[in-house]
């Protein structure tokens, strides 16, 4: 028999799903755009929501479609090829960046302000101490929960999700209706190029990879109510990425609000998204307002951790030696200790490493739409997605620290000044073969009258 979800359950899903995607990242980069884009806001904007929404749906999509597993997603990539994409994924939007992000930034938007207000200077500037032993009860709070991940729809569906938009929905209506003043005038960056930049700052909310581990997560949930159906499964993902696109579509556009108009709270227009945050409640809401932020990122970032602490367990218990437990715990400590690198280094280090790896995987969401329409799908596949993967290296080492070793010709390449190196030379590959499998490879008549395919 199969069974439907409730309208209510239904809601409840999406409420979860997007309760999961709305993370550190996702609260921090959307002021810093809005601040540093000042008169080109909306340009900026649209191309921070394709890649922090639109392709997180489209990913979603992507994935319900083949049963909530990237394993079977990267299938068409090779077997080996495939795991070790699915393995990075995994890494990097679990205990390597986005996990410990979570932490760091709950604790520096959320907590730091409130030990500032009782007047422990050492402890207000970030100390290591301070930070350490947060982390800790953070973790312990997560392991907590992700030890019984078929709660989850119970546990945030139900309770965390609604609280997380409520906040939000505080915040975002304030920012949109009591500004803190007027925009201040674009950065370079985004004077010269407003939309690539924005596009590329989408990166770093790390909603690409976030679908890509959460579809599992997202089909289990449906499926602790008893749906067993592929159709329904899907159908569901599908109606609970729509509601978290939305949601998030307007969380981002409050933020980038609150951003634009908080120049005059910051000291430049470098500051990071934590700053602007806390600078704007401050001013807002006053003395209460600290308390009110704190609730709410932790209570956001909580809910992003425990879901990407769930999906991660999920997928590495099945290839280790070890329990989905254990695997919890592993990943909690680990995530730990890298948390208290602290905010600022995690996002220095993340950046070229994000910028390097989300072209083959935008590139592999897309052509997992088109699986039916080559011959072979290996022939497309793998030559597009490594040729993205080594110009998209080569705009994350631009990005990085070791920007200086490169050759100057690579600034020549076309589009590289907007970090989008990568896709003139994937198009071109794709194009090469496609007509390589579809004509070359196609099936025809040889001169003896036998199957001519490659």
């Amino acid at each position: 028999m199969n069974h439907h979800l409730s309208f209510r359950n239904i809601l409840a899903l999406g409420f979860m799903t997007f309760a999961l995607f709305v993370g550190a990242g996702n609260i921090i980069f959307p002021p810093m755009v809005g601040l540093q884009s000042g008169e080109n806001f909306w340009v900026a904007a649209c191309g921070f929501l394709i890649t922090s929404v639109g392709l997180p749906l489209i990913t979603l999509i992507a994935i319900a479609r083949v049963g909530g597993n990237i394993d079977a997603l990267s299938a068409p990539v090779g077997r080996e090829a495939g795991l070790l994409l699915a393995t990075i994924c995994y890494l990097v939007v679990g205990p390597l960046f986005a996990i410990p992000r979570t932490a760091t930034v709950s604790f520096e938007v959320g907590i730091v302000p409130l030990i500032s207000e009782v007047g422990t200077a050492s402890l207000a500037s970030g100390d290591a101490s301070a930070l350490l032993i947060y982390s800790l009860i953070y973790f312990v709070l997560v392991v907590a929960i992700a030890f019984y991940p078929h709660r989850l729809l119970d546990t945030v569906g139900h309770i965390l999700a609604p609280l997380k938009m409520l906040s939000l929905a505080i915040l975002g209506v304030a920012a949109i209706f009591w500004p803190a003043g007027a925009f201040v005038p674009a950065n370079d960056t985004y004077m010269r190029m407003p939309f690539s930049t924005g596009f590329v700052s989408g990166y770093l909310t790390m909603d690409t990879f976030a679908a890509m581990v959460f579809g599992i997560v997202i089909v289990n949930a449906a499926r602790t109510r008893g749906v067993q159906s592929a159709v329904l499964l899907t159908r569901y993902t599908i109606w609970a990425g729509l509601i978290a696109g939305a949601g998030l579509t307007l969380v981002y556009l409050s933020l980038f609000k609150l951003g634009s108009g908080s120049g005059v709270l910051v000291a430049n227009t470098e500051e990071n998204g934590a700053a602007i945050l806390r600078a704007y409640v401050q001013h807002s809401f006053g003395g209460i307002g600290s308390f009110f932020l704190a609730a709410l990122i932790f209570i956001a970032c909580m809910v992003t951790a425990i879901g990407l602490t769930c999906a991660c367990a999920e997928f590495f218990s099945r290839y280790l030696r070890y329990s989905y437990r254990t695997v919890v715990l592993i990943i909690a400590l680990f995530s730990m200790l890298v948390s208290n690198l602290g905010l600022d280094h995690l996002i220095k280090i993340s950046l070229p490493v994000l910028t390097a790896i989300h072209p083959p995987c935008i590139l592999l969401v897309i052509l997992s739409f088109t699986t039916g329409f080559w011959n072979k799908s290996v022939r497309i596949f793998a030559p597009v997605m490594l040729v993205s993967l080594l110009f998209g290296v080569l705009d994350g080492l631009k990005a990085s620290v070791f920007s200086h070793l490169l050759p100057t010709w690579v600034g020549y390449l076309p589009l590289a000044e907007q970090q989008l190196a990568w896709l003139l030379p994937s198009s071109i590959v794709m194009m090469v073969a496609a007509f390589y499998d579809k004509i070359y490879c196609g099936p025809r008549l040889g001169h003896r009258g036998k199957s001519g395919g490659c």
